[in-house]
Protein backbone atom coordinates (compact mmCIF):
# COMPACT_ATOMS: atom_id res chain seq x y z
CA UNK A 1 0.00 0.00 0.00
CA UNK A 2 0.90 3.54 -0.94
CA UNK A 3 0.14 6.99 -0.59
CA UNK A 4 0.60 9.65 -3.62
CA UNK A 5 1.09 13.02 -1.87
CA UNK A 6 2.13 16.27 -4.38
CA UNK A 7 2.74 19.95 -3.54
CA UNK A 8 0.08 22.81 -4.19
CA UNK A 9 1.63 23.28 -7.35
CA UNK A 10 -0.40 20.63 -8.82
CA UNK A 11 -3.70 22.92 -9.18
CA UNK A 12 -6.19 19.80 -8.68
CA UNK A 13 -8.17 21.81 -5.70
CA UNK A 14 -9.55 20.02 -3.01
CA UNK A 15 -12.64 18.49 -3.56
CA UNK A 16 -10.63 16.91 -6.46
CA UNK A 17 -7.83 15.76 -4.58
CA UNK A 18 -10.04 14.31 -1.86
CA UNK A 19 -12.35 12.47 -4.77
CA UNK A 20 -8.64 11.14 -6.41
CA UNK A 21 -7.21 10.08 -2.95
CA UNK A 22 -4.40 12.46 -2.73
CA UNK A 23 -2.51 14.25 -0.11
CA UNK A 24 -1.77 17.91 -1.29
CA UNK A 25 0.89 19.79 0.96
CA UNK A 26 0.31 23.95 0.54
CA UNK A 27 2.42 26.56 -1.19
CA UNK A 28 2.42 29.83 0.97
CA UNK A 29 1.14 33.15 -0.77
CA UNK A 30 1.29 36.48 0.50
CA UNK A 31 0.31 40.30 -1.09
CA UNK A 32 2.45 42.09 1.13
CA UNK A 33 5.59 39.93 1.58
CA UNK A 34 5.32 39.43 5.74
CA UNK A 35 2.03 37.35 5.99
CA UNK A 36 2.12 34.21 4.26
CA UNK A 37 -0.78 32.25 4.31
CA UNK A 38 -1.73 28.42 2.93
CA UNK A 39 -3.15 28.46 -0.29
CA UNK A 40 -6.85 26.73 -0.13
CA UNK A 41 -6.54 26.51 3.22
CA UNK A 42 -6.18 29.85 4.12
CA UNK A 43 -6.81 32.07 1.44
CA UNK A 44 -9.02 30.85 -1.65
CA UNK A 45 -8.00 31.13 -5.09
CA UNK A 46 -10.22 33.76 -6.23
CA UNK A 47 -10.03 35.48 -3.44
CA UNK A 48 -6.54 35.90 -4.35
CA UNK A 49 -6.91 36.91 -8.33
CA UNK A 50 -9.65 39.26 -7.07
CA UNK A 51 -7.03 41.19 -4.87
CA UNK A 52 -4.63 41.16 -7.96
CA UNK A 53 -7.25 42.16 -10.46
CA UNK A 54 -8.47 45.35 -7.82
CA UNK A 55 -4.16 46.09 -6.74
CA UNK A 56 -2.55 45.82 -10.70
CA UNK A 57 0.41 47.45 -9.27
CA UNK A 58 0.97 44.83 -6.25
CA UNK A 59 3.00 41.77 -7.05
CA UNK A 60 2.32 39.43 -4.56
CA UNK A 61 4.66 35.99 -3.94
CA UNK A 62 4.76 32.63 -3.07
CA UNK A 63 7.05 30.60 -0.71
CA UNK A 64 7.56 27.00 -1.03
CA UNK A 65 6.67 24.32 2.15
CA UNK A 66 8.37 23.98 4.50
CA UNK A 67 10.65 20.71 5.74
CA UNK A 68 8.16 20.72 9.03
CA UNK A 69 4.95 20.53 6.30
CA UNK A 70 6.18 17.80 4.97
CA UNK A 71 7.31 15.84 7.77
CA UNK A 72 4.05 16.25 9.33
CA UNK A 73 2.26 14.66 6.35
CA UNK A 74 4.66 12.11 5.60
CA UNK A 75 4.98 10.49 8.96
CA UNK A 76 0.94 10.49 8.78
CA UNK A 77 1.21 7.63 6.60
CA UNK A 78 4.73 6.00 7.33
CA UNK A 79 3.17 5.72 10.89
CA UNK A 80 0.73 3.16 9.84
CA UNK A 81 3.22 1.34 7.57
CA UNK A 82 2.37 2.82 4.57
CA UNK A 83 4.57 4.12 1.56
CA UNK A 84 4.68 7.20 0.25
CA UNK A 85 5.33 8.59 -3.27
CA UNK A 86 5.77 12.42 -3.32
CA UNK A 87 5.34 14.55 -6.85
CA UNK A 88 6.93 17.71 -6.32
CA UNK A 89 6.79 20.56 -8.48
CA UNK A 90 9.98 21.04 -10.87
CA UNK A 91 13.38 21.98 -9.05
CA UNK A 92 13.88 24.52 -11.67
CA UNK A 93 10.64 27.03 -10.00
CA UNK A 94 10.94 26.12 -6.76
CA UNK A 95 13.04 24.37 -3.60
CA UNK A 96 9.70 22.06 -2.95
CA UNK A 97 11.33 18.96 -3.53
CA UNK A 98 14.19 19.59 -1.50
CA UNK A 99 11.80 20.13 1.63
CA UNK A 100 10.68 17.21 0.82
CA UNK A 101 14.15 15.37 0.57
CA UNK A 102 14.91 16.84 3.98
CA UNK A 103 11.75 15.40 5.56
CA UNK A 104 12.36 12.34 4.18
CA UNK A 105 15.11 11.87 5.36
CA UNK A 106 14.19 13.01 8.92
CA UNK A 107 11.81 10.89 8.94
CA UNK A 108 13.35 7.74 7.99
CA UNK A 109 15.49 8.32 11.17
CA UNK A 110 12.64 7.62 13.00
CA UNK A 111 11.09 5.14 10.91
CA UNK A 112 13.89 2.98 9.15
CA UNK A 113 11.73 1.07 7.72
CA UNK A 114 9.93 3.75 6.00
CA UNK A 115 9.85 3.68 1.98
CA UNK A 116 9.53 7.31 1.29
CA UNK A 117 10.28 8.70 -3.12
CA UNK A 118 10.58 12.03 -3.89
CA UNK A 119 10.24 12.50 -7.28
CA UNK A 120 11.42 15.82 -9.09
CA UNK A 121 8.42 15.62 -12.07
CA UNK A 122 9.81 18.53 -14.06
CA UNK A 123 6.21 19.99 -14.85
CA UNK A 124 4.10 22.40 -12.55
CA UNK A 125 0.77 23.76 -12.68
CA UNK A 126 -2.17 21.84 -14.04
CA UNK A 127 0.56 19.75 -15.98
CA UNK A 128 1.35 18.38 -12.44
CA UNK A 129 -2.35 17.88 -11.70
CA UNK A 130 -2.79 16.12 -14.91
CA UNK A 131 0.04 13.73 -14.19
CA UNK A 132 -0.56 13.13 -10.85
CA UNK A 133 -4.39 11.94 -11.92
CA UNK A 134 -2.66 9.46 -14.68
CA UNK A 135 -0.75 8.27 -11.64
CA UNK A 136 -3.64 8.00 -9.74
CA UNK A 137 -5.45 5.84 -12.36
CA UNK A 138 -2.44 3.46 -12.55
CA UNK A 139 -2.89 2.88 -8.39
CA UNK A 140 -6.21 2.09 -8.71
CA UNK A 141 -5.56 -0.15 -11.96
CA UNK A 142 -3.16 -2.39 -9.06
CA UNK A 143 0.23 -1.29 -10.30
CA UNK A 144 2.77 -1.37 -7.71
CA UNK A 145 5.18 1.19 -5.87
CA UNK A 146 7.90 0.07 -8.92
CA UNK A 147 5.70 0.23 -11.01
CA UNK A 148 4.37 3.97 -10.49
CA UNK A 149 7.48 4.81 -9.95
CA UNK A 150 8.65 3.81 -13.59
CA UNK A 151 5.62 5.18 -15.01
CA UNK A 152 6.40 8.78 -14.19
CA UNK A 153 9.76 8.54 -15.66
CA UNK A 154 8.26 7.00 -18.77
CA UNK A 155 5.94 9.99 -18.89
CA UNK A 156 6.42 12.84 -17.11
CA UNK A 157 9.09 14.19 -20.26
CA UNK A 158 6.16 14.27 -22.18
CA UNK A 159 4.82 16.95 -20.52
CA UNK A 160 3.69 20.42 -22.01
CA UNK A 161 2.33 23.30 -21.26
CA UNK A 162 0.73 25.71 -24.29
CA UNK A 163 -0.55 28.97 -22.26
CA UNK A 164 -0.29 32.84 -23.08
CA UNK A 165 -0.89 35.38 -20.33
CA UNK A 166 -2.70 39.16 -20.67
CA UNK A 167 0.23 41.02 -18.91
CA UNK A 168 3.90 39.45 -19.28
CA UNK A 169 4.87 42.07 -15.75
CA UNK A 170 4.00 38.90 -13.78
CA UNK A 171 6.80 36.19 -15.46
CA UNK A 172 9.40 39.05 -15.33
CA UNK A 173 8.63 40.35 -11.65
CA UNK A 174 9.85 36.78 -11.06
CA UNK A 175 12.41 36.30 -12.99
CA UNK A 176 10.53 33.56 -15.00
CA UNK A 177 11.39 35.09 -19.03
CA UNK A 178 14.11 37.19 -20.14
CA UNK A 179 13.46 40.88 -20.21
CA UNK A 180 13.63 40.67 -24.30
CA UNK A 181 10.26 39.44 -24.31
CA UNK A 182 8.89 41.65 -21.73
CA UNK A 183 10.07 44.73 -24.23
CA UNK A 184 8.43 42.91 -27.26
CA UNK A 185 4.95 42.79 -25.24
CA UNK A 186 4.86 45.83 -24.09
CA UNK A 187 3.59 47.79 -26.39
CA UNK A 188 0.49 47.14 -29.28
CA UNK A 189 -1.29 44.81 -27.21
CA UNK A 190 1.15 42.07 -27.96
CA UNK A 191 0.78 38.70 -26.22
CA UNK A 192 3.25 36.17 -25.22
CA UNK A 193 2.96 32.57 -26.48
CA UNK A 194 5.02 30.56 -23.61
CA UNK A 195 5.86 26.61 -23.44
CA UNK A 196 6.52 24.88 -20.50
CA UNK A 197 8.98 21.73 -21.09
CA UNK A 198 11.73 20.11 -19.34
CA UNK A 199 11.07 22.07 -16.72
CA UNK A 200 11.46 25.36 -17.59
CA UNK A 201 9.59 27.87 -19.29
CA UNK A 202 10.42 29.45 -22.55
CA UNK A 203 9.10 31.75 -25.12
CA UNK A 204 7.12 30.13 -28.12
CA UNK A 205 5.93 33.16 -29.86
CA UNK A 206 4.29 36.53 -30.01
CA UNK A 207 0.78 38.14 -31.16
CA UNK A 208 -1.63 40.56 -30.93
CA UNK A 209 -4.26 40.56 -28.98
CA UNK A 210 -5.95 37.57 -26.94
CA UNK A 211 -7.75 36.39 -29.48
CA UNK A 212 -4.72 35.63 -31.88
CA UNK A 213 -3.36 34.02 -28.75
CA UNK A 214 -5.96 32.01 -27.75
CA UNK A 215 -5.81 30.45 -31.53
CA UNK A 216 -2.28 30.16 -31.78
CA UNK A 217 -2.39 28.05 -28.39
CA UNK A 218 -4.56 25.41 -29.71
CA UNK A 219 -2.67 25.44 -32.81
CA UNK A 220 0.59 24.78 -30.72
CA UNK A 221 -1.19 21.76 -29.10
CA UNK A 222 -2.79 20.52 -31.58
CA UNK A 223 0.54 20.81 -33.50
CA UNK A 224 2.27 18.92 -30.89
CA UNK A 225 -0.24 15.94 -30.80
CA UNK A 226 0.36 15.97 -34.30
CA UNK A 227 3.94 15.29 -34.57
CA UNK A 228 3.91 12.94 -31.39
CA UNK A 229 1.93 9.96 -32.69
CA UNK A 230 -0.66 11.61 -34.14
CA UNK A 231 -3.46 10.13 -31.95
CA UNK A 232 -4.98 12.84 -29.35
CA UNK A 233 -6.52 9.71 -27.72
CA UNK A 234 -2.50 9.11 -26.40
CA UNK A 235 -2.86 12.06 -24.51
CA UNK A 236 -4.00 13.40 -21.65
CA UNK A 237 -5.22 17.34 -21.78
CA UNK A 238 -6.38 19.79 -19.51
CA UNK A 239 -7.35 23.76 -19.61
CA UNK A 240 -5.71 25.73 -17.21
CA UNK A 241 -7.53 28.76 -16.63
CA UNK A 242 -6.64 31.85 -14.03
CA UNK A 243 -9.27 34.25 -12.74
CA UNK A 244 -11.96 33.61 -15.70
CA UNK A 245 -14.25 30.29 -15.82
CA UNK A 246 -16.16 31.27 -18.62
CA UNK A 247 -13.24 32.35 -20.62
CA UNK A 248 -11.80 28.54 -19.79
CA UNK A 249 -15.07 27.21 -21.13
CA UNK A 250 -15.38 28.44 -24.07
CA UNK A 251 -11.53 28.03 -24.50
CA UNK A 252 -11.70 24.58 -23.55
CA UNK A 253 -14.94 24.32 -26.37
CA UNK A 254 -13.09 25.74 -29.25
CA UNK A 255 -9.88 23.10 -28.19
CA UNK A 256 -12.81 20.35 -28.41
CA UNK A 257 -13.89 21.65 -31.61
CA UNK A 258 -10.43 21.66 -33.86
CA UNK A 259 -9.41 17.98 -32.47
CA UNK A 260 -13.21 16.76 -33.78
CA UNK A 261 -12.21 18.69 -36.99
CA UNK A 262 -8.56 17.14 -37.73
CA UNK A 263 -9.62 13.52 -36.07
CA UNK A 264 -13.63 12.84 -36.26
CA UNK A 265 -13.32 9.91 -34.18
CA UNK A 266 -11.21 10.80 -31.07
CA UNK A 267 -12.25 10.00 -27.64
CA UNK A 268 -10.10 12.39 -26.17
CA UNK A 269 -11.69 13.90 -23.11
CA UNK A 270 -10.59 17.56 -22.30
CA UNK A 271 -10.82 18.25 -18.42
CA UNK A 272 -10.35 21.97 -17.01
CA UNK A 273 -8.34 23.38 -14.16
CA UNK A 274 -8.06 26.77 -12.31
CA UNK A 275 -4.66 27.16 -11.62
CA UNK A 276 -3.77 28.37 -8.14
CA UNK A 277 -2.37 31.18 -6.55
CA UNK A 278 0.80 29.46 -5.94
CA UNK A 279 1.31 29.85 -9.98
CA UNK A 280 -0.96 32.69 -10.37
CA UNK A 281 1.92 34.99 -8.88
CA UNK A 282 3.87 34.37 -11.40
CA UNK A 283 1.37 34.51 -14.45
CA UNK A 284 -1.18 37.30 -13.14
CA UNK A 285 -5.15 36.90 -13.24
CA UNK A 286 -5.38 35.73 -16.55
CA UNK A 287 -3.08 32.75 -17.59
CA UNK A 288 -4.60 30.61 -20.77
CA UNK A 289 -3.59 27.77 -21.57
CA UNK A 290 -2.93 23.48 -21.93
CA UNK A 291 -1.16 21.33 -20.03
CA UNK A 292 -0.66 17.88 -22.47
CA UNK A 293 1.24 14.39 -21.19
CA UNK A 294 1.34 10.95 -22.61
CA UNK A 295 -1.31 8.77 -20.54
CA UNK A 296 0.27 5.75 -19.22
CA UNK A 297 -0.17 2.47 -20.65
Amino acid sequence: MYQIITDGSCDLGQELAEKLGVEVVPFYVSVDETVYKKEIKEVGVREFYEYMIANPKVFPKSSLPSVEDYIQIFKKYVSQGIDVICICITTKFSGSYNSALNAKQIIEEEYPEARIKVVDSTVNTVLQGTLVMELVKCQRSGASFEELLDTIEKIKSTGRIFFTVDSVDYLTKGGRIGKLAKIATGTLNIKPLIVLKEGEIFPSGITRGRASAKKKVINQTIKYISENGNDPDRFAVNVGYGYDKEEGEEFRQAFIGKLKEKWPDTKTEVGILQIGATIGVHTGPYPLGFGIIKKAD
